[in-house]
C-alpha cells in the first residue's frame, strides 16, 4: 500500500494540542484534575502521532535506518530527563538511572516483544525473522545488561551495588564501544542481518517526498518532548495513585519507563500485525539496546564529574528476573520462526515481573 505524500493533519495538530496543555499546565492558567486529564489525553495523542512521523521517516531512509530513528530519539530524550532529575536529586536518585534502565529492558524483552509475537501469532500463525540479527542483538544486549546492572554486586574494591570510579569509567567505555559495534552491524557492517523479508508482506511503500521527511523529523522531535514532559508532569499525580495503594515507589519508574516507551511498543506492534516482525524485532532489542547503551555511560559520567555515587547492582530478585528474561529470549528467537506460544511465555513472565513489583 502507497502511503500518502501528505501528512494527516492529526498528526500535526496533536502534537500542537499537546505543547498548548504543556504550556497551560507550566503557567498555572489550568489545574487540578483537569490539568492531568488534559495532559493524559495529550500524551496518548503524542504518542500515536509520533509513531506516524517515525514512519515516515523510516520509509524515506530505509531499513534497518529507519528503525534508529524512533529508538535514538525516545532514548536520548530519556537520557536528558534522567540526567536532570539526578542532578537535582541528589543522593536520593542514585538509584534512579538503574530503576529506569531495569524497567525498560523488562517491558521490552517482556512486553513488546511478547506482545508482537502474540499478535503476530495470532494473525499469521506463524512468523519468520532474521536469527542472525536476532542473536547480534541479544549477544550485545546480555553483555551489556550483565555488567552494568548485574556484576557491580560482584566487586569488592566498592562495597554494595556500586562500581569504584576506575571501574565505572571502565564500564561506560565498554558500554559505549559494544553499543557501538551493534550500530555499526546494524547499518553498515552485517546490513542484511536486519532486513525484513518481503514475502509474505504488503507491497512497498512509496518513499515520501523531502518535505514531508523534514516536517516529520520535526514534529517526531516536538512528540518526543512532549511525551517525556508530560510523562513528568503527570509523574505527581501517579506517585499520589501508587501510595495511596500502597504500592512501592518503583512502581512509579515502571509507569513512566512504560508511557515514554508507548510510540516504539506501538510501532513495534503493528509492524507485527503486518507481519514485519523483522522490523518489530529491530526496534525493540534496537530500543533496549540504545536505553541502555547510551543511558548507562551519560550517567556514569555525570557521577563521576559530580563525584557522586550511582547505585547500579539489582537485588537478587530483580537479578533473578533480568537473567530469566534473557535466558527465554534466547530461546524464543533461536529458530528464527516464531508462534503463539512465545508470546504467551514472555507476557506470562511481564505478568510476574510487573506483580512482583507491586507485591515484592
Amino acid at each position: 500500500m502507497k502511503r500518502s505524500t501528505q501528512l494527516p493533519l492529526w498528526t500535526i495538530g496533536a502534537p500542537v494540542l499537546a505543547v498548548a496543555i504543556l504550556l497551560a499546565a507550566m503557567f498555572g492558567i489550568m489545574g487540578g484534575s483537569t490539568i492531568v486529564v488534559l495532559a493524559a489525553l495529550g500524551l496518548g495523542g503524542s504518542v500515536f502521532a509520533a509513531v506516524h512521523h517515525a514512519e515516515v521517516i523510516a520509509d524515506r531512509v530505509g531499513e534497518p535506518l529507519g528503525t534508529l530513528v524512533l529508538a535514538l530519539a525516545v532514548t536520548l530524550i530519556e537520557v536528558a530527563l534522567i540526567v536532570s532529575l539526578m542532578t537535582a536529586g541528589g543522593e536520593e536518585a542514585a538509584g534512579l538511572a538503574r530503576d529506569t534502565v531495569f524497567a525498560a529492558v523488562m517491558i521490552i524483552l517482556n512486553g513488546i516483544v511478547g506482545l508482537c509475537l502474540l499478535v503476530g501469532g495470532l494473525k499469521h500463525r506463524e512468523q519468520n525473522f532474521s536469527l542472525d540479527g536476532a542473536t547480534a542483538a541479544l549477544v550485545a544486549l546480555a553483555t551489556i545488561v550483565i555488567l552494568t546492572l548485574v556484576f557491580p554486586n560482584y566487586t569488592v574494591t566498592t562495597p554494595g551495588p556500586y562500581y569504584s570510579p576506575s571501574q565505572l569509567a571502565l564500564i561506560a567505555v565498554v558500554t559505549l564501544v559494544v553499543y557501538g559495534a551493534f550500530v555499526f552491524t546494524q547499518t553498515f557492517g552485517h546490513r542484511q542481518f536486519f532486513l525484513q523479508d518481503d514475502a509474505g508482506t504488503s507491497s512497498p511503500t512509496t518513499p515520501p517526498g523531502k518535505g514531508a521527511t523534514a516536517l516529520s523529523s520535526v514534529l517526531l522531535l516536538v512528540c518526543l518532548v512532549v511525551v517525556v514532559l508530560l510523562a513528568k508532569k503527570l509523574a505527581p499525580s501517579l506517585e499520589a495513585a501508587v501510595t495511596g495503594m500502597g504500592a512501592p515507589n518503583a512502581l512509579v519508574g515502571v509507569i513512566i519507563a512504560g508511557i515514554v516507551l508507548l510510540p516504539e511498543g506501538v510501532a513495534a506492534v503493528r509492524a507485527a500485525i503486518a507481519n514485519r516482525l523483522q522490523t518489530s524485532l529491530n526496534l525493540a532489542l534496537g530500543s533496549a539496546l540504545a536505553t541502555i547503551g547510551l543511558t548507562i555511560p551519560a550517567v556514569s559520567f555525570v557521577s563521576l564529574y559530580t563525584d557522586s555515587h550511582l547505585r547500579l547492582g539489582l537485588d537478587a530478585k530483580s537479578s533473578l528476573l533480568l537473567m530469566l528474561s534473557l535466558f527465554l529470549s534466547v530461546l524464543v528467537l533461536r529458530t528464527g520462526r516464531t508462534i503463539i506460544l512465545h508470546g504467551i511465555v514472555l507476557l506470562t513472565l511481564f505478568v510476574v515481573y510487573l506483580f512482583t513489583t507491586v507485591v515484592p
